[in-house]
């Protein structure tokens, strides 16, 4: 298809294949305008007929681009060739797999668990509030920089939660270690999916091995949805454990209620204090790059993740060149991985997963696909390393699958309306201002505490603690789920408090833009808070005074013209030039 040498829209030269799929083809190459290494997903040309596909590939890609968070790999651009190839670029990263590191060390300790799902939480919970789920969180495709910060990448198969992804309705993608029961069975995805995944990975961190293991992707996926996973080892704190399990349930609502809480509530286990208000310090040589709007969990002395002795494999946007396999992880004795044998399944379970199975063989036999490309591995007895026998998927697209987002429950303003149905242009009464209080609010939810029967009552010590206060809203929420993201920006105090974010939005049906402003700290308190638009050659339009969870949102046509856009809490403030022309 592409050789070394080529060079796409006079700017990108490819020097190295790196992978290929069913969707086309990775490269390694440099950017011959800003002189930089990069990674170029190129589609296969074939796709090129299917203008759905692309159209849908486009927007997708837009959104990808918009996310700015320094634990996701970074999108740098996408366009056609003359040729008629359709290409995704994207960051240039180095580093070795979080897969890598479980399987050269065998196991790792709580501490570095949780120093996992913080990092990782927060590149999800920017992805979910942008409306992406990632559907794909593995081991494998988590990058540990030689700092020792965590990166995620491949969003090859991530998809909106606005509308159809690149995928077929009956195509189930993701990887059958991390994957969720509602996705292995075909069902709805929402962020709680991810959750799920987060905490497979964090199971695989502590175990040595993911929670469900077999000879091949059926047997996997037989398990994961009528068994629990076996008991985590002993040396394992009691309150990491149960955080880790009760993201690891069956039921979606069962679990965090959001990735960052997932990270809070593992937090707390580990060192019985909440989290710190600050923006969250990265190792150094990570980019400098905003975090999400809720304050991603950190500690007084952040963990670092130490870098591996090993040569570390080359990864390229989020797909590593293959490496040899050490041995298998070893963990303590009597906790090796556990066979199916070992499994008891769930009461009633027996059924749904010969349903599951049954329909599984029939997608597949119809050509509607399951594709199960089993890689071949140490067997369940021997022992097998975060990714063996996985599914694995191309990774070209941005999105696929079936399912939408369920809607969100949102505080309501005095007349019992959801905020973000108001009328207005600009929501004054859309969100709860000074003195008008919801008459129903979100509750932010507590992290119970798992407790077995005829276990003895906690010490004082291990009293449940509540998660932070989090903002109920999303920007979609508030412009509308129509819209997507396409700028943010952060609003940080003096002393680095991350107050909240300001974003921008874009709705492709009415060509409309909209601004909202979401808080962060002191949320459900009144304070000063305010979002402006302004399209160029039009007066500015600005909502702003004392609320309780965003100002906006602001919403303004702007087809094919440049756009101004910002917002404040307190005294930190973003005002944007004009840009966003196309």
């Amino acid at each position: 298809m592409l050789s070394p040498g080529a060079v796409l829209s006079e700017r990108y030269e490819l020097t190295e294949r790196i992978a290929a799929g069913g969707m086309g083809e990775v490269w390694r190459g440099t950017d011959r305008l800003l002189h930089r290494p990069v990674a170029v997903k190129v589609l296969l040309p074939g796709l090129a007929a299917d203008t759905g596909f692309i159209a849908r590939f486009r927007t997708e890609a837009r959104m990808m681009a918009s996310l700015r968070h320094p634990g996701i790999v970074q999108v740098y651009d996408f366009g056609e060739d003359g040729a008629g190839l359709d290409y995704l670029v994207m960051e240039f990263i180095e580093g070795t797999s979080l897969a890598k590191r479980v399987e050269t060390a065998g196991r790792l300790t709580a501490a570095e668990t949780v120093e996992v799902v913080g990092q990782v939480a927060g590149a999800l919970q920017a992805a979910h509030e942008a409306g992406i789920i990632h559907r794909d969180v593995k081991p494998s495709n988590l990058l540990v920089r030689p700092g020792g910060a965590i990166v995620l990448v491949d969003f090859g198969v991530a998809r909106s939660t606005t509308g159809a992804g690149l995928t077929g309705t009956n195509v189930v993608m993701g990887s059958a270690h991390y994957m969720a029961p509602e996705q292995a069975e075909g069902k709805p995805i929402t962020p709680a999916t991810d959750v799920y995944a987060l905490g497979a990975v964090a199971y695989t961190c502590l175990m040595g091995r993911p929670p469900y293991v077999g000879d091949n992707p059926l047997q996997v996926i037989a398990q994961l949805i009528v068994a629990d996973p076996p008991t985590l080892p002993v040396d394992v704190p009691p309150q990491v454990a149960a955080v880790v399990l009760r993201a690891l349930e069956k039921d979606p609502t069962r679990r965090h209620q959001s990735a960052a809480a997932f990270a809070a509530a593992a937090r707390v286990a580990l060192t019985g204090q909440g989290p710190s208000r600050r923006a969250p310090i990265y190792a150094a040589g990570s980019a400098a790059v905003d975090p999400p709007v809720s304050p991603a969990p950190t500690s007084s002395a952040p963990i670092s993740i130490a870098p591996i002795n090993t040569a570390p494999a080359v990864r390229v946007g989020g797909v590593a060149a293959p490496a040899a396999h050490g041995s298998p992880p070893n963990g303590p004795a009597g906790h090796g991985p556990a066979g199916p044998a070992g499994v008891t399944p769930r009461e009633g379970g027996r059924r749904r997963i010969a349903l599951v199975l049954a329909s599984a063989v029939l997608l597949a036999a119809a050509g509607l696909g399951i594709v199960f490309a089993v890689r071949k591995g140490p067997t369940p007895a021997q022992g097998q390393p975060p990714g063996a026998n996985r599914i694995d998927i191309p990774d070209l697209g941005v999105g696929g699958g079936p399912g939408e987002q369920k809607p969100i429950a949102l505080p309501t303003n005095s007349s019992g309306r959801p905020g973000p149905s108001a009328g207005p242009e600009t929501g004054a009464s859309a969100r709860t201002s000074a003195g008008v209080g919801p008459t129903t609010t979100v509750p932010v939810g507590a992290e119970p505490t798992v407790t077995n029967p005829g276990d003895p009552a906690p010490e004082p010590s291990q009293t449940a603690t509540s998660d932070p206060v989090t903002n109920p809203y999303t920007p979609r929420a508030v412009c509308g789920t129509a819209f997507v993201v396409i700028d943010q920006a952060p609003l940080n105090s003096a002393d680095g408090i991350l107050l909240g974010r300001v974003y921008l939005l874009y709705n492709v049906k009415n060509l409309k833009n909209c601004t909202v402003t979401l808080k962060a700290t002191d949320v459900g308190t009144a304070t000063g808070t305010a979002a402006y638009l302004e399209v160029e050659g039009a007066e500015r339009v600005t909502d702003s005074g004392s609320f309780e969870y965003y100002a906006g949102p602001v919403k303004a046509k702007a087809d094919a013209v440049c756009v101004k856009w910002g917002g404040s809490i307190g005294d930190a403030s973003y005002d944007s030039a004009f840009e966003h022309c196309d």
